[in-house]
């Protein structure tokens, strides 16, 4: 009997016990659940983190290269890369729990979006600015063809001036120069002996030319004997640098016409030798010639 009663004791506390560690297992095994569960979110949200640092690193990447394009949305582009660059640090920052991730993930967005849109606007920019360089480029094509042009023109007129000035000058032709003895009677008698000249005779011809200037003509004529004298008036005249002496002057009435021209030296012991005699339009000379008395 009293054995009886001692299994029957044993049995219940052998069956307590079993209840225990059942419990224990049970409990030990929650906690381990609930330890591998904490772990996961903890490693979970550690990951997203780093994703979502990852992704904002890659947008501020972009933010930059569209920056370095320098567009006339710099401005715009620099403000929200630096909304982005805010956000990062204020991620790394944070514990990276689930609220506030989600929070950083809803900015993310959000920046991303506007993003898309700011490079929408940099694209439609881009194919604008391209039209606007292309508009300038054959602009300045034309404007280089036109200048080009215009010096080919100016350098044309310029030799066109040129042609009629030189076109415009009057030809002196046909230059002579004869000693005359004057008689009493007023008779004159040509001679090539200086002894017995009283005078000297300078005759030319100016050409017809049609496009010439018409109006009176003022040509200075110089004489010089063979001991280098000027002879006659010995008056002087400047144009610009140029000084000329000259014996005397004639004045012609041009009128796009032949025109014979016949003057008068009067002088007295003329000398012997080679005479040269020119004739000036103003400081150029436009015609020469010589003679000789013996």
């Amino acid at each position: 009997m009293e054995n009886q009663n001692s299994n029957s004791k044993l049995k219940a506390i052998i069956a307590v016990l079993s209840v225990l560690l059942i419990g224990s297992l049970f409990y030990i095994f929650k906690l381990t659940s609930e330890a591998k569960e904490m772990q996961t979110v903890v490693t979970t949200t550690k990951s997203d983190k780093e994703a979502v640092l990852k992704d904002l690193a890659a947008l501020k990447s972009s933010y930059d290269a569209a920056i370095a394009e320098n567009t006339s949305m710099s401005d715009e582009l620099i403000e929200a890369r630096d909304e982005v660059t805010k956000l990062m640090e204020e991620l790394k920052k944070s514990k990276g729990d689930v609220a506030s991730l989600s929070k950083y993930k809803q900015q993310y967005a959000a920046l991303e979006v506007k993003m898309k849109n700011m490079m929408e606007e940099v694209a439609v920019l881009k194919v604008k600015n391209q039209q606007l360089t292309s508009t300038i480029d054959s602009t300045n094509v034309v404007l280089e063809d036109s200048k080009k042009y215009n010096q080919v023109l100016v350098g044309q007129n310029e030799e066109l001036a040129k042609t009629v000035e030189k076109g415009q000058k009057l030809s002196v032709t046909n230059l002579k120069t004869a000693a005359y003895k004057q008689r009493s009677s007023g008779k004159q008698i040509e001679t090539d002996k200086a002894s017995r000249a009283d005078l000297l005779q300078i005759s030319f011809t100016i050409a017809e030319n049609a496009i010439a200037k018409t109006g009176d003509k003022v040509y200075y004529v110089q004489v010089i004997d063979a001991k280098n004298n000027v002879l006659g008036d010995k008056a002087t005249i400047s144009f610009g640098e140029t000084s000329l002496t000259y014996s005397f002057t004639t004045t012609v009435n041009y009128e796009n016409k032949t025109v014979n021209v016949k003057e008068q030296l009067p002088g007295k012991d003329f000398a012997k030798g080679t005479y040269f005699v020119n004739v000036f339009d103003k400081g150029e000379l436009v015609s020469k010639s010589s003679f000789s008395l013996r």
